[in-house]
């Protein structure tokens, strides 16, 4: 194996996940913090069931080699639920894009003060410029961008939990009085979703690096130290939440509210770093959406990310940022569940065949 290609291929998985949520911290104020100490039990459920999700998707990729990315849903799901699941995919990681495209404008406005337009419209000329280059390029630029900010997100919760350790002691006992913006009822359901719509996002992408890629072991353990990495930069920064919840607790981007307690020029550091997050995500998912519709590298695929491009801006810029990520996510996530679902009983009844024969 080439342990070089390995951290690339985990720095993809990571820099997939690392979108405007996570990078703001508002994902994991919903998903995690919101519930107390048992949030902190479901980014191990999460890291889990990434584990699973993550290689079988590289592991179907390089096995059947599809001729089209979207034939993974077809894999697990059958021919009808498959073509559901395709469609419907495509619109959930489009609308994941627009999420993105809010999330650059939040930050920029929250830190500098700029109109939300500046930083909404030049996350999508960066996006879509990035796009028009197609995946391998795509894997190389994130791949080695995604490491880097997960372990400054991973400083960043080190340095919160270190400024006020006491907080973390009473932090069970605040956060049910902050009225916090929920992505469900409990904590494990809210852990279910959030693997449920992260998984609509790899299913194509990393099934795909799994199709491109030149050894199967490279593949799997590059998404294997990926799921790790982000699970532990999810905790970590939870922890660093928990620590300063008072002051975390009702903004748009927590994380550049916690950089700056630390120092202020922290703050201008993890802004660049928050857009670098959202920049990693934003790409594979209108790279996505478009490789969907037309073929890479060809005039109609350049003009039509434009035009995706530009809707999205427009509708992410009319929208306030925690909103789109508690409507879309949550909805998307509980579909999510029933594609996990249907993968396990899909992998079981493959093991039970190959067993047989």
């Amino acid at each position: 194996m080439n342990f070089g290609q390995v951290i690339i291929y985990a720095g993809a998985f990571i820099a997939f996940l690392i979108g405007s949520g996570f990078a703001t911290g508002q994902e994991i104020m919903q998903y995690f913090v919101s519930y107390g100490y048992m949030g902190i039990l479901g980014v191990f459920i999460v890291l889990v069931l990434f584990l699973y999700v993550g290689v079988s998707f590289v592991s179907a990729g390089y096995n059947n080699k599809f001729v089209k990315r979207n034939d993974v849903y077809k894999y697990y799901c059958g021919k009808y639920i498959g073509a559901f699941y395709d469609y419907f995919s495509v619109l959930f990681i489009y609308m994941s894009f627009i999420v993105m495209i809010g999330g650059a404008g939040a930050t920029l406005h929250q830190q500098y003060g700029l109109p939300t337009y500046i930083g909404g419209i030049g996350m999508a000329i960066l996006a879509g410029g990035t796009v028009v280059f197609g995946l391998n390029k795509i894997v190389d630029v994130i791949g080695k961008i995604g490491p880097v900010i997960a372990i400054m997100a991973i400083l960043l919760g080190l340095a919160g939990i270190m400024m006020n350790p006491r907080g973390l002691a009473t932090a069970n006992e605040i956060i049910p009085k902050l009225n916090l913006l929920q992505a469900s009822t409990n904590w494990l359901f809210a852990a279910g979703s959030y693997v449920g719509f992260c998984m609509l996002w790899l299913a194509t992408f990393m099934s795909s690096i799994g199709a491109e890629a030149k050894n199967k072991k490279e593949a799997v353990w590059g998404t294997i130290f990926g799921a790790i990495g982000f699970s532990t930069a999810v905790i970590v920064v939870a922890l660093g939440f928990m620590a300063n919840i008072e002051d975390v607790a009702g903004s748009l981007v927590p994380s550049l509210i916690l950089a700056g307690k630390i120092h202020p020029t922290l703050a201008i550091v993890f802004s660049l770093t928050v857009v670098a997050g959202i920049y990693t995500t934003a790409v594979p998912l209108l790279w996505t959406v478009v490789a969907r519709i037309s073929e890479e590298k060809t005039s109609t695929f350049k003009l039509i990310t434009l035009v995706l491009a530009a809707i999205g801006t427009f509708v992410g810029l009319m929208i306030p940022f925690d909103r789109l990520v508690n409507i879309i996510y949550v909805i998307n996530g509980y579909v999510g569940i029933l594609l996990l679902a249907l993968m396990l009983f899909k992998d079981l009844r493959s093991r039970k065949e190959i067993k047989e024969s």
